[in-house]
């Protein structure tokens, strides 16, 4: 019985140390692995450029018609005709629709027939005032009956023009909100009508930038509708006040739109742009690495033993430009920089350069 005891003691001191040499052994491999040195990152360059930028103050703002509005009757009645489509394209004075006029045309015909009566009395009473048989006061009373049969005809001229209801401007209909043989009340939309070419465009910038903008500036407006494309405009409009609750002063620039593609109350992406150029270094906007405490760049240089290193190098960013960012510090044009590959970098880390392709988060962006 003693001697299995003992067997089983020096087993298990046996298994012990076969367990722990061989995490010895783990651990002295792993150590000489975390000893190597590193192989050096692959990147890609490019260099700090100088370029001419122009100004620009960034806003948003809405796309606004010249001249909109919902076309109405003045008078009530029946629509007896309808001479537009929805969507359509109208010249000023085209008429839209036909109200039925049937009685107010006999009622001319009626008051056309007073007037010629009128006029028949009236002629006669100059006539015979002219030979001294009418006293002058039967004449004046003849002509003022043909005074206002003339005036009841053109009264009732006017109510048959308006039963024929007619576009105010040259401009692009909308959606047909009426029927045929529906009955319109006065003040009743009917189809609203938009003149789209030119087109305006609102929006608004803080008070301090007042000084800077004067009519005739130019803008670019971008939409979501046609994405990567601008439209150049300049505003024509500066309010005259600013506005007391948001401290930003209202601007109104028009634009151009030969084929109707800019729509009323579509979102704007407004660029102001400044008179004058100005000079400013720019790199690429994936060489940058944004940090809370401050974004950088990694500067490519060489160490004493001539191998390829990274320098990490404090920056103030500006304006974002087709995958450009103007930047300021300790920099210098044609310095060489990482423009893809910064994920895995630290500062003085050796690299290798491979312009040969693009690298996984080298992404351009055009906005």
């Amino acid at each position: 019985m003693r001697k299995r005891l003992i067997l089983a003691v020096l087993f298990l001191v046996l298994f012990l140390t076969a367990i722990f040499g061989i995490k010895y052994w783990q651990n002295i491999q792993q150590a000489a692995m975390m000893a190597q040195p590193r192989p050096p990152a692959t990147i890609a360059s490019a260099e700090v450029r100088e370029q001419r930028w122009r100004p620009m103050l960034d806003s948003v703002g809405s796309l606004v018609a010249i001249n909109g509005t919902a076309v109405t009757t003045e008078v009530a009645g029946q629509i007896s005709e309808i001479q537009f489509e929805s969507g359509s394209h109208i010249e000023q004075g085209k008429v839209l629709l036909q109200l039925d006029d049937a009685v107010d045309q006999a009622a001319l015909d009626a008051l056309r027939a007073e007037r010629r009566l009128a006029e028949i009395k009236f002629k006669r009473a100059q006539d015979l005032l002219k030979r001294q048989v009418m006293s002058r006061s039967e004449y004046d009373e003849a002509r003022a009956s043909f005074d206002a049969a003339t005036a009841r005809v053109k009264q009732q001229e006017a109510t048959l023009r308006r039963k024929a209801i007619r576009a105010p401007f040259s401009g692009r209909l909308g959606i047909r909100q009426v029927n045929l043989g529906q009955y319109l009340e006065p003040g009743q939309p009917i189809v609203m009508l938009q003149a789209l070419d030119p087109i305006y465009v609102d929006y608004t910038l803080p008070e301090r930038y007042l000084p800077r903008l004067s009519t005739g500036q130019e803008i670019r407006v971008r939409v979501d509708a046609y994405a990567g494309e601008s439209f150049n405009g300049q505003i024509t409009a500066i309010d005259s006040g600013v506005d007391a609750g948001t401290r930003t002063i209202k601007l109104r620039a028009t634009l151009a739109n030969p084929e109707g593609r800019l729509q009323p109350g579509m979102f704007a992406k407004v660029k102001t742009l400044a008179p004058e150029e100005k000079t400013v270094l720019t790199v690429p906007r994936t060489a940058i690495s944004y940090n809370t405490y401050g974004d950088f760049i990694y500067l490519i240089d060489e160490n004493d033993q001539g191998e390829t290193i990274v320098k990490r190098q404090q920056i103030k960013t500006g304006e974002t430009r087709e995958g450009h960012v103007a930047i300021a510090g300790d920099i210098e044009v044609g310095q060489k920089i990482v423009r893809a590959g910064l994920v895995k970098l630290r500062d003085g880390m050796k690299v290798e350069l491979d312009n040969s392709v693009e690298l996984d988060d080298d992404r351009v962006d055009t906005e």
